[in-house]
C-alpha cells in the first residue's frame, strides 16, 4: 500500500495521467517497500511537454511580462510554505530524509532559499546604457540587453530534491524561460507536487511542465535530444553530465552542469575546539548522500593521532543516534536504494583492500528495519591515492589523511577531479584565509561561515560542474545577453 498520495503529469496546464495511465512504484528507502506510486510518462507525454513550453516561450508575453512573473512565483513559494508538511512527508518517505535534516536543505533551507531568489529579482539588470560611441561608421547609441534563453530542461537528482528543483524551476521562471522539470524516478512527488500547485496558483498552460518516468534515461535524453529545448540544467553524477555534454552538442544546446564532489575539511593545527571540530567531522548528514559534503578530513600529522582517538570515541558514541525515523534530531537515515547500498559497500571494500585502517562502521545494518541502512563509517591512514579519497561515494564514509604543513593541506585538497566545496578551520582568520582562496573550490566555508545559501552562488570548478545555480548569478545562467546598436542621424 502507498504511503504518498497517487500524483498526476503537469502538461500544457493540465493535470494529468500518463498515456494509457501507466504507473510506476516509488521503493521507500526506510523500509524498502512501495510508498507511493508515479505516472510513468510515455515518450510522447514527453514530446507533448516540450512542444507546450515551446509554444509558451513563443507565442506568449512571458518572457517580457516580468512583473507578472514575479507574482507568480511568489504565489508557488507560498502554496509551497503552506503545504510544508506535504513537503516533509515526500523527503522523508521518498528521499529517506531523517527528521533532523528536514530542517535543513530538505525542506527549511529549500524554501528560505527560494524566498533568497525571489529578493534578489529586483537586482536583476535587464538593460543597460553602453554609451554613445563614434567610429567610422558613424555614431551610435548602444544598450546590453539580458533576456530569457527559451525552453529549459531540468533533470533534478533525489538526494536533495526540493531544494534542487526550486534552483532550477524558480531561477529560469524568473529570468523568462519555460520549463519542462524531470525529477528522478526515486524521488518523484518532489516535482508532482510543484505542477499540481502551480496549476492552482494560476500559471499560464505550457509555462511549467513536470513529467516523472521510471526510466531513469529516456526523459532526460529526450530534453537533451530535441532540438525545442534551448538549455539543459543538470545535477547529478559527473559521469551522467559528460553524456549530457556529448549529446547536447549534437544540437549546440547551452549545458549547465552540477556534478559531484569529493570536498576537503582542512583542520590546521590551531585550530580552536580542536576535539569538538574532529568530531563533527563525522560524515552522517543524510546518509553522506550530498555532493557538498566533506568527504576528506585532512589533519596535521603533528595532531593525527590526538585526531584519531577523538574520531574513534565520536563515532562509538553516534552509533545509536542515527537510523531512527521519528527522532527530531536525528540526520541520518537509510541511503536511497540497494543499488546504492551496494555501490557503497564496494567502495567500502576497496577502502580495505587498498590498505586503508577501517576506524569505525562499515557494515550494513539489517536492524534498522528493511531499508537500505550503512553505519556511519571512517577510514583512517587514508592516502589521497586510494578510490575512496579519489572518487565520489556518496555514502557515510570518512577518509582521514595526515598532511605535513599548509602547503601539503592546499596540495592534497586540489590534487582531486572535483572542486565544488572546501573547508578550512583555525584559530588565526589571516592563515585560514590564505588557505582558503588558494582552494580551487566553487565555494569555502571557514571556521564554520556560510558559504552555500540561497543568495550566493554555487557551483563546483573542474569535474563538479559548468555554471552557478542559486544567486544572482544563478538567475543569469537562464539568460542570453544581447548587444543592441542605433544610429544616431
Amino acid at each position: 500500500m502507498s504511503t504518498l498520495p497517487a500524483s498526476t503529469l503537469y502538461i500544457d496546464g493540465a493535470l494529468r495521467p500518463a498515456a494509457a495511465n501507466r504507473t510506476y512504484d516509488v521503493i521507500g528507502p526506510w523500509t524498502g517497500e512501495v510508498v507511493s506510486k508515479a505516472p510513468d510518462a510515455s515518450p510522447q507525454d514527453v514530446s507533448q511537454a516540450i512542444a507546450a513550453a515551446r509554444r509558451a516561450f513563443d507565442q506568449t508575453d512571458w518572457s517580457t511580462s516580468h512583473g507578472r512573473r514575479y507574482e507568480l512565483v511568489c504565489e508557488l513559494r507560498d502554496l509551497l510554505v503552506a503545504n510544508r508538511e506535504r513537503l516533509v512527508a515526500i523527503v522523508r518517505h521518498e528521499a529517506g530524509s531523517a527528521m533532523g535534516a528536514v530542517f535543513g536543505p530538505q525542506v527549511d533551507g529549500a524554501l528560505t532559499g527560494l524566498c533568497d531568489l525571489l529578493q534578489l529579482f529586483e537586482k536583476i539588470v535587464w538593460q543597460e546604457e553602453r554609451g554613445r560611441h563614434i567610429t567610422q561608421r558613424g555614431t551610435t547609441d548602444r544598450w546590453v540587453v539580458h533576456e530569457a534563453i527559451g525552453v529549459v530542461g531540468a533533470i533534478t537528482p533525489w538526494n536533495v530534491p526540493f531544494y534542487i528543483n526550486f534552483a532550477k524551476v524558480a531561477s529560469a521562471l524568473l529570468a523568462g524561460c519555460t520549463v519542462v522539470l524531470k525529477p528522478a524516478p526515486n524521488t518523484p512527488s518532489s516535482g508532482t507536487i510543484m505542477g499540481e500547485l502551480a496549476a492552482q496558483a494560476g500559471f499560464p498552460a505550457g509555462v511549467f511542465n513536470v513529467v516523472t518516468s521510471g526510466d531513469p534515461v529516456m526523459a532526460g535524453e529526450m530534453l537533451v535530444d530535441d532540438p525545442r529545448v534551448d538549455l539543459i540544467s543538470f545535477t547529478g553524477s559527473t559521469a551522467v553530465g559528460k553524456r549530457i555534454m556529448e549529446r547536447g552538442a549534437a544540437t549546440l544546446k547551452r549545458v549547465f552542469l552540477e556534478l559531484g564532489g569529493k570536498s576537503a575539511n582542512i583542520i590546521l593545527d590551531d585550530a580552536p575546539d580542536f576535539a569538538l571540530q574532529i568530531a563533527r567531522s563525522i560524515v552522517c548528514f543524510h546518509a553522506g548522500q550530498g555532493c557538498g559534503i566533506p568527504t576528506r578530513l585532512l589533519v596535521s600529522r603533528k595532531r593525527y593521532a590526538e585526531a584519531v582517538a577523538i574520531l574513534e570515541k565520536a563515532y562509538a558514541g553516534y552509533s545509536t543516534q542515527w537510523g531512527d525515523f521519528n527522532a527530531p534530531t536525528c540526520i541520518m537515515g537509510p541511503v536511497i536504494s540497494r543499488r546504492q547500498q551496494q555501490r557503497v559497500m564496494g567502495y567500502i571494500e576497496s577502502g580495505k583492500a587498498q590498505g586503508a585502517r577501517l576506524l569505525a562502521g562499515g557494515r550494513i545494518r539489517t536492524d534498522k528495519g528493511g531499508g537500505f541502512f550503512i553505519e556511519p563509517t571512517c577510514f583512517v591512514d587514508v592516502t589521497n591515492d586510494m578510490k575512496i579519497a579519489r572518487e565520489e561515494i556518496f555514502g557515510p564514509v570518512l577518509s582521514v589523511i595526515a598532511y605535513e604543513d599548509d602547503e601539503d593541506a592546499i596540495r592534497i585538497a586540489n590534487d582531486s577531479d572535483y572542486g565544488l566545496i572546501g573547508n578550512v578551520v583555525s584559530g588565526n582568520p589571516e592563515r585560514a584565509l590564505k588557505v582558503a582562496r588558494r582552494v580551487r573550490a566553487g565555494a569555502v566555508s571557514i571556521n564554520g561561515g556560510a558559504s552555500v545559501t540561497g543568495d550566493l552562488p554555487f557551483g563546483g570548478y573542474k569535474h563538479s560542474g559548468i555554471g552557478r545555480e542559486w544567486g544572482i548569478e544563478g538567475i543569469y545562467e537562464y539568460m542570453e545577453t544581447k548587444a543592441i546598436g542605433v544610429a544616431v542621424a
